[in-house]
């Protein structure tokens, strides 16, 4: 049997690509519609098809010894490009599944699933970006449907705010990583990471290099929502449709996360941290983006907006992958980080979806509309309940191991001040987690409140999370070692 040939190792990001241009046909054909078995469906193979690819090819081994160059290494499909595709479309499926009833009646529902195809392909391109310009192009890719997809609810005032802030914001870092790009290019004559690993030590450009480095760093920092670019997410998740937050704050910030990874190891390297210490500044930027994003979060009254700001947190903690690279764990530490966001891409969608049932019930937002609710729905509330104390890091869901190992690394790269500040930031988010689970609970509830109908996607979607959140802890090593070999391949 004739092998195939290297352009079907991108086969996931084709497939996406092939379903958000399919869904534009069908638009084109008949405009408004609102065939929601259509749309929703033909949305929901294509993804599961894009997952498949990626599976497929990380487990007959296509990722391994150094993975498929394509267009003179622009494109490197590798195990952490197929790694984060599964986390990117697996989040897509579910978002596309919760969509189905959360769009009951909207006419522009083509529109919105083509938004979130494209989206998704420019993950999975920032995901294989082998330049410094694919990063870009994928990076505006991800981001242009994005800032659409905010503002979806039109007659919403705060979806629309929300989405203008999130735009400037955008913009403002947009350039920035454009800028930083173009004066590592003037550095080292060139835009291919292998290219400016091979130039970069031969410059003696060491200031306008330095600037370089910092300003692609604060580009990734904002599609992170990590310290001081994460003013947006609060205002974004809070304003945008229940599916888009939990869409915009899982995925689309493995897709910030990948390409920091494959960029400042891959292109800058270790090498240069004598002279541009960027292993420092993602130090200072963690300790600080989780610090800042717990605190913030634990004086929320708003359930929606405290997740908002528990995602910065999180943040701070993939962050350690970075951080804590030089200390002789680099591949331990880089593929735990890796997956503690694949665990995080469930535990945080599924919270995320709950919010988005509660809003289907016309349940109010605090945590005292909260009060009584797991009398009415136990299931979802039991649900919601796995994705609160994962997300803090009690034994109940994939969160526990993935923050337990991801800690241990860093103690065992010789960062243990690190890890202890990730564990005191851990401990202080058990507070506003738990505050969600006392009051489905063991709070009353305030007033009379019925709960009409059970959505069938959205409420699958919702479980179907928590079911692989908590199926993670047994299965923990099936994606940690992926993980850990990806990320050794890099170095």
């Amino acid at each position: 049997m004739a092998p195939l040939p290297d352009w079907t190792a991108a086969a996931p990001a084709i497939l996406l690509g092939l379903t958000a241009i399919t869904l534009l046909i069908i638009d084109s054909i008949s405009p408004r519609s609102k065939n929601r078995n259509l749309l929703a469906g033909t949305t929901l193979v294509g993804t599961l098809a894009a997952l498949a690819a990626a599976v497929g090819l990380l487990v007959t081994g296509t990722g391994t010894n150094g993975g498929v160059s394509l267009y003179g290494g622009q494109i490197i499909v590798d195990g952490m490009s197929l790694f984060f595709t599964i986390i990117f479309t697996s989040v897509a499926a579910l978002v596309t599944l919760a969509s189905y009833d959360y769009l009951a009646g909207e006419t522009e529902q083509a529109e919105y699933y083509a938004l979130v195809m494209l989206a998704t392909t420019g993950m999975a391109m920032m995901a294989s970006a082998g330049s410094l310009a694919l990063v870009f192009v994928s990076f505006e890719l991800l981001s242009l449907p994005s800032y659409a997809l905010v503002a979806f609810l039109k007659d919403n005032r705060g979806s629309v705010e929300a989405s203008l802030k999130y735009l400037l914001i955008g913009a403002l870092s947009s350039a920035i990583l454009l800028y930083g790009i173009s004066l590592i290019y003037g550095v080292t004559g060139g835009l291919l990471f292998e290219t400016v690993a091979a130039n970069i030590q031969n410059s003696g450009l060491t200031g306008m290099l330095g600037i370089g480095v910092l300003m692609v760093l604060g580009g990734f920092a904002f599609k992170t929502a990590s310290v001081p670019f994460h003013f947006w997410a609060p205002e974004a998740y809070e304003g945008s449709p229940g599916p888009i937050s939990a869409y915009l704050s899982s995925a689309s910030k493995a897709a910030g996360f990948v390409v920091a990874f494959r960029v400042f190891t891959v292109a800058f390297g270790l090498d240069i941290v004598s002279s541009v210490d960027w292993v420092l500044a993602f130090q200072v930027l963690a300790v600080v983006t989780m610090t800042l994003g717990n605190f913030a979060a634990a004086t929320q009254d708003n359930v929606k907006r405290m997740l908002a700001y528990s995602s910065v947190g999180q943040a701070g903690y993939v962050l350690i992958g970075l951080a804590a690279l030089g200390g002789g764990q680099d591949a331990l530490v880089l593929g735990m980080s890796m997956t503690h966001l694949l665990v995080y891409g469930f535990m945080n969608t599924g919270a995320f979806l709950f919010i988005a049932l509660a809003e289907h019930w016309d349940i109010g937002r605090t945590f005292a509309d909260y009060n009584g609710l797991g009398s009415q729905a136990p299931i979802a509330c039991a649900a919601m309940s796995v994705f609160m104390l994962s997300l803090a890091g009690i034994p109940l869901g994939g969160g526990f191991l993935s923050k337990y190992f991801l800690f241990g690394a860093a103690v065992g790269a010789g960062f243990w001040w690190l890890a202890a500040i990730a564990i005191v930031n851990s401990v202080l988010s058990l507070y506003y987690y738990l505050r969600v689970v006392r009051a489905m609970w063991f709070e009353e509830s305030n007033g009379d409140r019925t709960i009409e109908g059970y959505p069938l996607g959205l409420y699958t979607a919702v479980i179907a999370a928590a079911v692989v959140t908590v199926l993670l802890i047994p299965a923990f090593n099936l994606v940690a070692d992926p993980a850990v070999d990806a990320a050794a391949a890099l170095f």
